[in-house]
């Protein structure tokens, strides 16, 4: 998808993503836009948690930049959550994660949309399991 081959831009609408969620993460749904988890190269993920919902401190072998598409986001760094460590982005904002870097989010108020970008192959650990 991110060659220089493309003789056009390729567009994503939201009704061609289909959000999935991990069980062990409530409220928590995701759907790759562009590129993939395993795929070399730009990806683009796009992801919906519910107002309240939490995703416990993880890592990602990449930097990532996070933009706020909908509602806020609380952001911490940290192996363990801090209510201390938590800064607010909202709708509009985004902020970079660099790879490796543990940190957990909090969808406050209500439910929140953002979208991720980063260079695969990524993945996702879950810091203590």
């Amino acid at each position: 998808v991110c060659s220089s081959d493309l003789k056009a831009p390729i567009v994503v609408k939201p009704s061609d993503l289909t959000f999935a969620g991990p069980p062990s993460v409530p409220g928590l749904t995701a759907a790759w836009a562009i590129g993939s988890e395993k795929g070399q190269g730009l990806y683009l993920l796009r992801v919906k948690l519910k107002g309240g919902g939490k995703i416990p401190p993880h890592t990602h072998p990449d930097a990532r930049v996070t933009t706020v598409l909908a509602g806020s986001l609380a952001v911490g760094f940290g192996n363990s959550v801090s209510e201390r460590a938590l800064v607010t982005v909202r709708a509009g904002e985004s902020y970079l994660v660099p790879a490796g870097q543990p940190h957990f989010i909090v969808a406050q108020g209500g439910d929140a949309e953002y979208q991720e970008v980063g260079s695969g192959p990524t993945l996702t650990e879950i810091i203590g399991r």
